[in-house]
């Protein structure tokens, strides 16, 4: 079964994820910070990272920076998940590494096709 490691720290858009991608087969691991998924990654390494960018501490933007700064998971595909839906979001989220962008809230088939395009 693929992992995805969901970093987001509203409950409600959490749970929302969680169940579209558990509906689609997929393992879900939560974690509501970039400091808390910093832990989970050392201990398992998902197949991919869904990313808020509004986060207790660390922005989600400079997370996707260390993670794709760090040679053990820059290879993670990292799919940015937030309400932040402009041109100069979009850019940073490329300029920070972040292999898509997609909006909230997310609908169900766009999000399984992203994520498709990376894990299979």
């Amino acid at each position: 079964m693929k992992k995805v490691l969901l970093v987001e720290d509203s409950l409600t858009e959490a749970e929302r994820i969680a169940r579209f991608l558990e509906k689609a087969g997929y393992s879900v691991y939560e974690v509501r910070s970039g400091e808390e998924a910093q832990l989970r990654l050392k201990q398992q390494k998902p197949d991919l990272i869904l990313l808020d960018l509004i986060l207790p501490g660390q922005s989600g933007f400079e997370f996707c920076r260390k993670l794709k700064g760090d040679p053990v998971t820059k290879a993670i595909p990292v799919v940015i998940c937030s309400t932040k839906n402009t041109d100069v979001d979009r850019t940073w989220g490329s300029m920070s590494g972040a292999d898509a962008y997609l909006t909230k809230p997310v609908d169900e088939k766009i999000l399984l096709e992203t994520i498709g395009q990376f894990i299979r």
